[in-house]
């Protein structure tokens, strides 16, 4: 079979299947398989694939089927242009997530701080302070998850981007890794927000592969917004800041909760699809 009929054969499966993207999902993994970059795939469509490559594609796309995600399968998920390890232990970065990452670098990158200074609470795969590390290289970070799991792969994630130098990985619960000397420009988090009993709703993917500690947010999604607002306060440096992503319809909640803890909301974000996704706050 040449790469043109597999392509097509493997995209009519995983769409009987249910998988979103059919094609997209079967070329990223025939990309991945063959080594090459995706594009590179239609310079090739009369290529005829060895037996032993088709057998490797099928054992693929039979795991896409079963709605193992494309980024486990492969091994890794673009991030801000970075490609990160990801495996069960962390959570799939989403394309929202950029965003988050891309406010703390811009904002680091304007203030006078020498260096300037940023925590990310619940690192997960180290995505964005990997990322704010590679963008604005005067930054240093302090990256810390309760998950000795995850920081492993954030550490391998770090070294991969030689950023170790400047990113502080810590494993422990939030703000207890810290201590008094501790104080930051920024505090950066993408927190579990997902209500408990919602969980069982979500889409295969996220469900079954996506560790559950870093989507439970409580009963109510809001568990990790208390926690911060309590206390990330103690940690900023004057004039600090702190941005957080959350879910949808979740805006005015937090809001409240962080008002509520003396907090001024400066800012509210929208992502890709125009929903309200980060918010910006000061500590009075």
């Amino acid at each position: 079979m040449t790469v043109l009929e597999v392509i097509k054969k493997s995209s009519e499966f995983l769409a009987k299947k249910g998988v979103d993207s059919p094609r997209l999902q079967t070329e990223l993994l025939l990309a991945h398989l063959l080594k090459l970059p995706r594009m590179k795939l239609y310079l090739n469509f009369e290529r005829t694939l060895l037996p032993t490559e088709l057998d490797a594609l099928r054992a693929l796309v039979m795991r896409r089927a079963q709605r193992e995600p494309l980024q486990h399968i492969i091994g890794s998920a673009s991030f801000c242009g970075l490609e990160m390890l990801v495996n069960k232990h962390v959570l799939v970065p989403r394309p929202e997530t950029e965003l988050l990452a891309e406010l703390g670098w811009q904002f680091l990158s304007s203030i006078n701080s020498h260096p300037p200074t940023c925590l990310d609470f619940g690192t997960g795969s180290g995505c964005i302070a990997i990322a704010i590390a590679a963008k604005c290289p005067t930054t240093r970070i302090v990256a810390v998850d309760i998950s000795p799991e995850a920081i492993a792969v954030a550490r391998q994630n770090a070294a991969t981007h030689h950023v170790v130098d400047r990113v502080e990985f810590r494993c422990g619960d939030g703000f207890t890794t810290l201590n008094g000397a501790d104080k930051f420009d920024l505090i950066v988090s993408n927190p579990p927000y997902i209500a408990s009993d919602e969980i069982a709703t979500l889409e295969t993917e996220v469900r079954e592969y996506d560790p559950r500690g870093a989507l439970d947010g409580g009963a109510d999604g809001l568990d990790f917004y208390r926690r911060l607002a309590t206390e990330a306060g103690a940690f900023l440096k004057p004039g600090g800041k702190i941005t957080i992503e959350f879910g949808d319809d979740q805006t005015k909640e937090i809001s409240d909760i962080f008002t509520a803890e003396r907090w001024t909301v400066e800012s509210v974000h929208l992502d890709y699809t125009k929903r309200e996704r980060l918010l910006t706050a000061t500590c009075s």
